[in-house]
């Protein structure tokens, strides 16, 4: 297996990192008082810009898994692969509770939400103990997680009941409460994205293998999970607990319900939808990654932000939301109402609908273009950032 990175990787892993800030810059520049799925409310145009970036956790957890069997590939034993994955899960999930939260909210205000950084901590914690299994059972135990966890869904309420928050933690898109003036919302929850990490370092064998070797089976098993994901679909019998109908509004729309699988928590069909494809483009990126080399500056702008995603997505989020601040502050006049014993003001496109300023219409156009800035003038520090990464002997650059 190769020793040094593979751009292939990185160029996938900037591509959905970029296209994470794209759903971020929405929820900051553009909400809505609908869910941008909502297909009675929504335009396909406003459904698509948030579609396409379903396409980023999957993804990302996938690779993760992935780094682990060349991180382990690259002269590092069991032990100091399962130390690495326990002390940088460890780590992420703090980063999650103690900076992304409030980067997002600007002020503490007695809750947390936790989202994607959390899962692919808790992943690789789970990752960590796995490694010491046959590779039969983890192949076992990441089909069961992955296939299997749809059936959660038809679990009696009692039962649920009865896991309590431990339940939530592994599989609900539900609220903890933790007393009167504190709780957690767990939007990104363990299970099945332990599974996803897992099936990541089981395809870490195939970077063993020629590049031809290696492209067909990427490819078979990118058709055969888009295949499944369309049987799925079609069949409307399990995979999603939303199942797909005609919509009044026309054929689009009816291809759009088809579309519009489950994110949390993520459904069998979800998974399937966007990992399949993901497959299907790793191989080709090999090729445009060796074709183009260092003349097309996208790809080395993508394959930069792959290098760093973590500090890309630490960074992104309170940048978006300076923006908006400023944005909003000469656009209305306007930013937010006052949070109650935090001494700040809570912007107004985070507070729902009812707090937006006069004269307020969602412009995916803004969006879009908030987006491209945001992108472009992250490189810069990014750029800087790997380079510190790739030359420093520090620890502390193995984790960020």
């Amino acid at each position: 297996m190769t020793k040094s990175r593979i751009d292939s990787i990185d160029l996938l892993r900037g591509l959905v990192i970029v296209l994470m800030g794209l759903d971020h810059v929405r929820d900051f520049f553009g909400p809505t008082p609908f869910r941008p799925e909502d297909l009675s409310e929504a335009s396909a145009t406003l459904f698509l810009t948030r579609w396409v970036t379903h396409f980023c956790a999957p993804v990302f957890l996938f690779l993760a898994g992935l780094g682990a069997a060349l991180y382990l590939s690259r002269g590092h034993s069991k032990g100091e692969t399962a130390r690495f994955l326990l002390t940088r899960g460890l780590f992420l999930v703090v980063l999650e509770l103690a900076v992304i939260n409030t980067s997002w909210l600007s002020y503490w205000n007695g809750y947390m939400f936790v989202q994607v950084i959390w899962a692919i901590g808790w992943s690789m914690v789970g990752l960590a103990g796995l490694l010491f299994l046959p590779r039969v059972a983890i192949l076992a135990f990441s089909l069961v997680v992955v296939f299997g966890h749809n059936l959660l869904d038809y679990l009696p309420p009692e039962v649920v009941a009865g896991w309590g928050p431990a339940f939530s933690v592994l599989r609900g898109f539900q609220w903890i409460p933790a007393g009167d003036s504190f709780g957690v919302m767990v939007i990104y929850s363990v299970v099945p994205w332990v599974g996803v990490m897992s099936l990541g370092y089981l395809f870490g064998r195939h970077y063993e293998l020629s590049f031809e070797e290696r492209k067909k089976r990427l490819m078979t098993w990118g058709v055969v999970l888009s295949v499944l994901f369309v049987v799925l679909r079609a069949v409307n019998l399990y995979g999603d607990p939303a199942h797909w109908q005609a919509n009044e509004r026309g054929i689009l729309y009816t291809v759009l319900s088809f579309l519009n699988a489950t994110k949390y928590p993520a459904s069998l069909a979800f998974i399937l939808m966007t990992l399949g494809p993901a497959l299907l483009a790793l191989p080709y990126l090999e090729k445009v990654r060796g074709k183009l080399g260092g003349r097309s500056h996208l790809s080395q702008m993508l394959v930069t932000f792959g290098r760093v995603p973590l500090f890309f997505y630490v960074v992104h989020i309170p940048l978006i939301h300076l923006l908006a601040m400023l944005y909003s502050k000469l656009r209305y006049g306007f930013v937010g109402v006052e949070a109650s014993g935090a001494g700040s003001l809570v912007g107004w496109y985070l507070q729902g609908q009812q707090y937006a300023p006069e004269g307020y219409v969602q412009n995916l156009w803004l969006v879009w273009g908030v987006w491209i800035a945001v992108t472009v003038a992250l490189y810069w520090p990014c750029r800087r950032y790997a380079e510190l990464k790739k030359t420093s002997d520090l620890a502390i650059f193995s984790y960020l």
